[in-house]
């Protein structure tokens, strides 16, 4: 996302904290007003001294009592403009992140499936927060800054134009200092984030699948790969941090010739004008030097938020980006699907992740309601892949899927899935307690109808035997085994007793003798309901109602069990080759 692209984004976001910000920026006037009137009457005060050695002790009390008054409201101010711009900040860094978690619910799945998860999972949280800090600083210092270079500017025209004059003169060196570490930082800071993530996204692969790496060997390997991604994280840190570290020294630069130029004109009109009506005194040119150094710092610290500007700019191109990216088509429009027997028809479908290479195509099914369906085949074949077309995950081609004679792209994604049970191979279990687990498809459920779920599939008994039985809290109180989330993965579906199931290897991490008391369970549950089982064992799948081979994703055969062996054709050679001696 371009950066003035990104601004706008931004500005969406502060939009709805107008008050606040207002109060803020009214905040800075008093910090600021504060800040400058000291300096004068600093100056003032200075005055009150003479040249014979006397001095003017009222109007000296007086001046010194409004350096109090000022620097004290001053200090006040800024306190409350720091208050107001971290509650700023902190919304915007919260609504950010809301909307990136909601919107990545809301897209489909090509998106997450084409992405590292570590990446997703950078952008929400590391590059929220760095826009956080990078708005932050720019409230309590950006404005601030630029309000003390007009106020001094200001100030200074109205005492002594011709050496204000002086100062503006120089001025334009500051702006180009900026401008040339502005664009430097921007690109490496992008490039840094980018680099950031990559890292982040590997790292995370990497640690959520140890065993898998360990029991290749693969631990030198990726030593080797993080370390090149570390290096190049490495150089794209360095140069953004080179980049952002000139600002101090130039600034610091071009503070000098400030003061220089300030002293040397100001000691000139102190001698040239003394004697006169209006003469150019000490005190005058102990106010222009406080306000040459009020000038000046301004433009460290707003060169200093330019290079963290820059940083937060990057994160939030990133988190915008993510939050554009084009939604799934909305739905709420479409009717619900509603007392759904189970029939299932799918006409001449075609489906490719890849429209260069076709996948399914010419597809044709027809399921009654209450069969029990077995999808066999090679691996890529596309059992899994049907399965994601009939759940909506991912939208045919070509051609129409049918629940019970109406297109599935013609209701609504949540009441289709609502409609069918779901079990897969890879087991998934939220971070909660057993109890959270087995709800998460019916949390109004009762006590009873959770025990009687997961002593259907026979997990009550290991469930009971955790520190605190329902209420254990997985990862941290209980530790269990594959075969032991696949059993309660099981129990979630049991519980919602959907019209329809789809079994994906769903007994493939269960031991021999379990699996057995699982699928009477499930012939059970799927009586009477619609029920695909995608299987590469099949022994599981002997007593389906109708068995689809799958190859090069078309429906090669279909029947019984007996039926297919009879034919003699691929399903029989799939499966001499797992039951011949």
């Amino acid at each position: 996302m371009k950066r003035r692209e990104t601004l706008r984004g931004l500005l969406r976001y502060l939009r709805p904290h107008l008050p606040v910000f207002v109060l803020a920026m009214l905040s800075a006037l008093v910090v600021v007003a504060g800040q400058l009137l000291a300096p004068f009457f600093a100056g003032k005060a200075v005055d009150c001294i003479h040249a014979d050695g006397s001095i003017s002790w009222e109007p000296l009390k007086r001046y010194l009592l409004f350096i109090g008054v000022s620097s004290i409201s001053a200090m006040i101010f800024q306190w409350v403009l720091a208050v107001l711009s971290n509650r700023i900040a902190y919304r915007v860094l919260s609504a950010l992140r809301k909307d990136a978690f909601k919107k990545v619910e809301k897209l489909p799945l090509k998106y997450i499936d084409n992405r590292p998860y570590g990446d997703v999972a950078s952008v929400i949280v590391s590059d929220a927060e760095n826009v956080s800090e990078g708005l932050l600083l720019g409230f309590t210092q950006l404005f601030t800054g630029v309000l003390t270079i007009v106020g001094v500017l200001g100030i200074m025209l109205a005492i002594r134009w011709e050496i204000a004059l002086v100062v503006f003169c120089i001025t334009p060196v500051s702006f180009f200092v900026a401008r040339f570490i502005a664009r430097g930082t921007f690109k490496s800071y992008r490039a840094q984030v980018e680099a950031r993530a990559d890292e982040t996204a590997f790292a995370d692969e990497m640690i959520a699948n140890l065993k898998i790496v360990k029991a290749f060997g693969r631990e030198k390997r990726n030593e080797e790969i993080f370390s090149e991604k570390n290096e190049k994280l490495r150089k794209s840190s360095l140069r953004a941090v080179f980049f952002s570290s000139t600002t101090n020294p130039t600034t610091r630069f071009v503070n000098a010739l400030v003061y220089a130029a300030v002293v040397l004109a100001g000691g000139y009109f102190v001698i040239s004008t003394a004697g006169m009506v209006a003469p150019f005194t000490v005190g005058g040119l102990t106010t222009f030097l406080q306000y040459a150094n009020q000038y000046t710092k301004p433009f460290n610290e707003i060169s200093e938020v330019v290079a963290e500007f820059q940083s937060a700019l990057a994160s939030a191109g990133r988190i915008l980006s993510l939050i554009a990216e084009e939604e799934e088509p909305s739905d709420a429009d479409l009717p619900a699907l509603e007392d759904v027997r189970g029939e299932v028809r799918a006409e001449d479908v075609a489906f490719s992740y890849d429209k260069e290479r076709e996948l399914i195509k010419h597809l044709d099914l027809g399921v009654a309601p209450g069969m029990r369906v077995a999808i066999v085949g090679p691996t890529g074949c596309g059992k899994t892949t049907l399965i994601g077309l009939l759940m909506r995950f991912y939208d045919v081609d070509e051609g129409a899927i049918f629940v019970d004679g109406q297109d599935i792209r013609r209701v609504t994604r949540a009441s289709l899935r609502e409609n069918i049970g779901m079990v897969l191979q890879e087991t998934w279990l939220k971070t909660a307690t057993v109890r959270e687990n087995l709800t998460m498809g019916r949390p109004d459920c009762t006590e009873e109808e959770m025990i009687s779920a997961a002593k259907a599939a026979k997990a009550h008994t290991f469930i009971m035997q955790l520190p605190k039985g329902y209420d254990t809290l997985l990862g941290e109180e209980g530790v269990l085994s594959e075969g032991q989330r696949q059993l309660l993965c099981i129990a979630r579906v049991m519980l919602c007793r959907p019209p329809m199931l789809i079994l994906d290897e769903a007994t493939s991490n269960i031991d021999t003798r379990t699996e057995r008391l699982v699928q009477e369970a499930f012939a059970a549950l799927m009586k009477g309901r619609t029920s695909f089982i995608v299987a590469h064992r099949l022994s599981t799948i002997q007593n389906a109602d109708l068995i689809l081979v799958m190859k090069d994703g078309k429906v090669i055969e279909r029947g019984r069990h007996e039926e297919l062996l009879e034919k003699r054709g691929f399903y029989h050679d799939l499966y001499r080759a797992q039951f011949a001696k």
